[in-house]
């Protein structure tokens, strides 16, 4: 007598679907020293390890999960921040024969 649906519909249908993770891009990386990171400030710039044009990773907690191009949000408030996807990372155990 169970009354939870068998087969492929089962999975769309579970309350895990919406449950909300969060994301991080990572634009780049800094490595400055302690003395140039204590002598920040205001308008100060920081130097990253990429360039405008390469690619964002983005990562659920620390496991790569895409990559993609920064992007203007097409409808969005003007200079509302998007990512496009460019590569997907398979799914774990997926990457393997």
């Amino acid at each position: 007598m169970d009354d939870i649906p068998h087969g492929e519909g089962r999975e769309a249908e579970s309350p895990i679907h919406s449950v909300p993770i969060e994301i991080t891009i990572s634009v780049g990386r800094a490595r400055p020293t302690i003395r140039d990171l204590l002598s920040l400030g205001e308008n100060a710039v920081l130097p990253l390890d990429r360039r405008v044009e390469d690619p964002v990773e983005l990562y659920v907690g620390d496991r790569l999960i895409a990559r993609g191009e920064l992007q203007e949000m097409p409808g969005g408030e003007p200079g509302q921040l998007a990512v496009k996807l460019t590569e997907v990372a398979p799914a774990p155990g997926r990457d393997r024969p």
